[in-house]
Formats: structure tokens, C-alpha cells, sequence
């Protein structure tokens, strides 16, 4: 039987993730106190062999009691050593993207009150689920993804059938609209020859063959390219000896239009001939 705990910020999109892992077949519970989730699991193995359940997930989120926020690595850390297979996923959004969020839908923050505004409600659950946030698998940054795309990227990267095997992600990003917080590793391609600089190409991406033959013209494009294929492949095999199942390569340049574009899609093909699970993602692109 597999665990799945989905925790994060209010507004980030815990309710997509979760409504994404019950189309997957997932058994879902959201809001559940952490202090149950050692009956929970108990009551779900019990359940497990009267009928088909084998996935369940459960959303927790701050409303639960601070001194159980706090014991939630002692509660997990038990339900493992009794040979449940868990994993934690939090979800976050920078503040401006969960303050519009928040504005534009008219809901209430969870710990908002007369007293205390937006601002201090969010930064308050920040620190309130950092036990949490600490104890997690993957992080995922929807700042700059809708609900569309998060529901895709849950499916692709906690689908069942390939569980057991590290799911290896290819992030594009532009450095110029924010660092990527769920990246484990960030290679900076701003130092490679710039295609925008040409008009022929300014409005095309990397997956356009204009860009990616002006690229592949580059021996200095080559160089990094095989640079950064060799450490990856050097150093993922000692994640997976950790019993790591994501990884985030994150790839930047200034816009997230070209260079990193080319080179998150390059690497992410040459590893799909060798692994499994392999996704290539563009955060400023569709």
C-alpha cells in the first residue's frame, strides 16, 4: 500500500492536486488531523483487504494543531517503520500569486481575522507547515502554473505505474521572472550565445528549428551540453541509491525562451533513451 501526503499553502492548489490524485485512482481524504493519521493508515490496511484500495492520499493542511504539526515527522517516520510506503508532497506559490488568487475568488485565508490581514496569514502558514515542508519529496511551485498544468504535472510525475523509479524532471525558466524553488539542481545557461539577439529568432522558442539550429552551430552550446549530461548522469544514480523518487534539473537564461529551452528539451531526450521516467517542462512557455 502507498501513502501520499499532500500538504501546502492555501491557494496554491492542494484541492487540484488531490482532486488529480483521485482520477488517478487514489483513495482521498483532505483535511485530515495528523494526530489520526496513525489510525487512518491502520483502518485503510485493514480496509485494504476487502476491497482494491491501494493508494491512498491524504491533504493536510494548517488548520491542524500546532503541537501535531510539530510531531509530524516522529508520525511519519513511525507509519514507515511499519513498512507503508510514504511520501510527501507540498505545494507552494510565491505571495503575489496567492495574494491575486485569494483577491480574485473572494475566499477567505484559513487564518485570517479581524486582526490579522492577508500578508501575516500567509506567512504565518508558511511557518506553520514547515515541519512539513521539511519532511517532503517534492516540492512543487505553482507561482507560475494553472490548473491545467498542475493537474498534468501530479499525473505525470506521482502516476502509479512507475512508482518505484526516479522521476526525472527538465525545468526551463528565465531567470528574469524568479528562481525556481523546487529545483534540486540549477545550471545557468545565460553564458551561451543568445538567439534573441537575432530578429529572425526573437520570436521563436528553443523547440523551433531556426533556434535549435542556430544552437547546435555553437561548440561552446556543445560543451555544456555534455558538461552537464556528464554530472547528471555521474550523480543520479546516488539519488536513487538514497531512495530519492523526484528530481528537479532546473535550466536558466535571461527570458526562458531559447537557450534554456533547447537545452532542458536536449537533455531531457538523451536521458528518455536511458530512463523511465522523464519530463521536460517549460515554466514560461505553453
Amino acid at each position: 500500500m502507498r501513502l501520499l501526503v499532500l500538504s501546502g499553502l492555501s491557494g496554491a492548489g492542494k484541492s487540484i492536486a488531490l482532486q488529480a490524485l483521485e482520477d488517478l485512482g487514489f483513495y482521498c481524504v483532505d483535511n485530515l488531523p495528523i494526530g489520526l493519521l496513525p489510525g487512518f493508515v491502520a483502518q485503510m490496511k485493514v480496509m485494504s483487504g476487502k476491497r482494491d484500495v491501494n493508494d491512498i492520499a491524504v491533504g493536510i493542511d494548517a488548520r491542524n494543531m500546532i503541537d501535531d504539526l510539530q510531531d509530524f515527522r516522529v508520525i511519519l517516520d513511525n507509519i514507515k517503520e511499519q513498512g507503508m510506503d510514504c511520501e510527501v508532497i507540498f505545494i507552494v506559490a510565491n505571495d503575489n500569486a496567492l495574494i491575486k488568487r485569494f483577491s480574485e475568488t473572494r475566499r477567505k485565508h484559513p487564518l485570517t481575522n479581524d486582526n490579522v490581514p492577508l500578508v501575516e496569514a500567509i506567512a504565518a502558514e508558511r511557518n506553520l507547515l514547515n515541519p512539513i515542508a521539511d519532511c517532503s519529496d517534492l516540492h512543487i511551485d505553482t507561482s507560475q502554473t494553472n490548473v491545467h498544468q498542475l493537474r498534468d504535472l501530479v499525473r505525470d510525475r506521482v502516476g502509479r505505474d512507475a512508482s518505484s523509479v526516479l522521476s526525472l524532471q527538465f525545468l526551463s525558466f528565465g531567470f528574469k521572472h524568479g528562481h525556481p524553488i523546487d529545483a534540486d539542481f540549477v545550471f545557468d545557461v545565460r553564458c551561451l550565445p543568445n538567439p534573441h539577439w537575432d530578429p529572425a529568432l526573437r520570436l521563436q522558442t528553443g523547440r523551433d528549428d531556426d533556434v535549435i539550429k542556430f544552437l547546435e552551430q555553437q561548440s561552446i552550446v556543445k560543451e555544456m551540453l555534455a558538461d552537464i549530461t556528464t554530472f547528471i548522469e555521474r550523480w543520479v544514480p546516488n539519488f536513487e541509491a538514497d531512495n530519492r523518487s523526484y528530481l528537479t534539473v532546473a535550466i536558466g537564461c535571461t527570458g526562458g525562451q531559447h537557450r534554456s529551452v533547447y537545452t532542458a528539451e536536449t537533455l531531457g531526450a538523451h536521458f528518455k533513451k536511458e530512463r523511465e521516467r522523464v519530463l521536460i517542462r517549460h515554466r514560461e512557455i505553453i
